[in-house]
């Protein structure tokens, strides 16, 4: 099974930019697509980036224009900047890679924007 291990992430205020990066155990070849998943207090899980493995994105409306996601196979890594952060980007961002139906999920890493 792969191991997913989040690093990036902390604390920014708002207008601030932080970075997000996902080591894959194996190669991100093996998966269909990839991304990021966030949950902020109170409410539930949410899509807020992916790549597929045909390097196709696609972004929740709420962050377009601002975050972006890649991916290295190099590096086995699948990242995302972060921009122009505000208050309802708080959350703990979750990283995931997804084989056909079934997706892997990292542990989560908190992101908090607070002046």
């Amino acid at each position: 099974q792969v191991q997913l291990v989040n690093s990036g992430g902390g604390s920014v205020q708002p207008g601030g930019s932080l970075s997000l990066s996902c080591a894959a155990s194996t190669r991100l070849s093996l998966f269909n697509a990839m991304g990021w998943y966030r949950q902020a207090p109170g409410k539930q899980r949410e899509p807020v980036a992916t790549v597929t493995s045909a390097a196709s994105t696609n972004y929740a409306d709420s962050v377009k224009g601002r975050f972006t996601i890649t991916r290295d196979n190099a590096k086995n890594t699948v990242n995302l900047q972060m921009n122009s952060l505000d208050f309802e980007d708080t959350a703990v961002y979750y990283c995931y890679v997804q084989n056909y139906a079934v997706k892997y999920w990292g542990k989560g890493t908190l992101v908090t924007v607070s002046s």
